[in-house]
């Protein structure tokens, strides 16, 4: 039986950059020959949610979406842009970050089975991911010892959960004992960006935005928020140094090649039949085959 994989994302009008993690990470998968075919939807871009699963010939469709938190996209709009007959958020049975997977069928489409994912964003894997996007920064692949790590996201005032997803994946960092020091912090509350320095006593912080994409938040916001520049358009060292810490800002996580290993792992838990691709797709974008 044929099998495909669709990665839905937010996309932008007005960002062109927005959409290339997601294109990257589907050529990632496509080359690796786990799916029989491929395909990226988008909010704000095409091919659209609404349309990319008449586009499909296979029977088992894997739905990942690439979206840092489960809220009102992933619970909301996307099951009712893609005519998931019978969704239900209680299907997912979460805590906030812990959505796994249900399987349905679309209203549109007939003779297809779905399965619908919880987002990347609260995977166990993502943890690898920010982790590895220290290691991208630093230049060091042992990177830990004597530095801070800031997992960033929005917080509460956009969606609750988003702020869950941040401190899940900073406590299960912290627990690795691998960084001096693991901190949440946040755009809309405290503890926040701003104040990067002072809530760390390591010289060297690494600050990973647990962003899909590169845009105005991570690029322009943060960047400006933190003083490691005081025009985004001018740039920023990295390190840079404010008020004595080394702040090595690695921009949106979702950039890092490894999220096509969390996009695997959520469709493989779903059911999907990806043989060795976890593993070889682990060990092409620098994760550590068969973790």
């Amino acid at each position: 039986m044929s099998q495909a994989l669709v990665i839905v994302a937010h996309g932008s009008h007005l960002n062109p950059d927005s959409s290339t993690p997601t294109f990257d990470h589907a050529d990632t998968i496509r080359a690796s020959g786990a799916f029989d075919e491929v395909r990226e939807a988008f909010w704000k871009e095409e091919p659209s949610f609404r349309e990319v699963l008449r586009t499909l010939e296979s029977d088992e469709v894997y739905v990942v979406p690439l979206f840092v938190s489960e809220g009102y996209f992933t619970e909301q709009v996307i099951p009712r842009e893609l005519r998931l007959e019978g969704w239900d958020v209680d299907e997912w049975d979460s805590d906030g970050t812990s959505a796994s997977h249900t399987t349905l069928t679309a209203s549109d489409v007939e003779g297809k089975t779905v399965h619908y994912c919880g987002p990347v964003g609260t995977h166990d894997a993502m943890s690898d991911v920010i982790v590895q996007r220290a290691e991208s920064v630093t230049g060091d692949p042992a990177v830990g010892e004597g530095f801070g790590l800031a997992v960033v996201g929005h917080g509460t005032e956009r969606n609750e959960n988003s702020a869950k997803a941040i401190h899940y994946h900073a406590d299960r960092i912290r627990e690795m004992d691998r960084f001096d020091e693991v901190d949440a912090l946040f755009m809309d509350e405290d503890p926040e960006v701003d104040d990067v320095a002072e809530f760390f006593e390591s010289d060297d912080v690494v600050v990973v935005p647990l962003f899909v994409a590169d845009g105005f938040h991570t690029q322009e916001d943060i960047p400006e928020d933190m003083g490691i520049t005081d025009d985004y358009r001018e740039g920023y060292e990295v390190p840079a140094l404010v008020d004595g810490t080394n702040v090595w800002y690695a921009g949106a996580v979702g950039t890092e090649p490894l999220m096509a290993d969390v996009v695997l792992e959520r469709a493989a838990e779903a059911g999907a039949d990806v043989g060795d691709a976890i593993d070889r797709v682990r060990a092409e974008t620098g994760g550590v085959a068969g973790d």
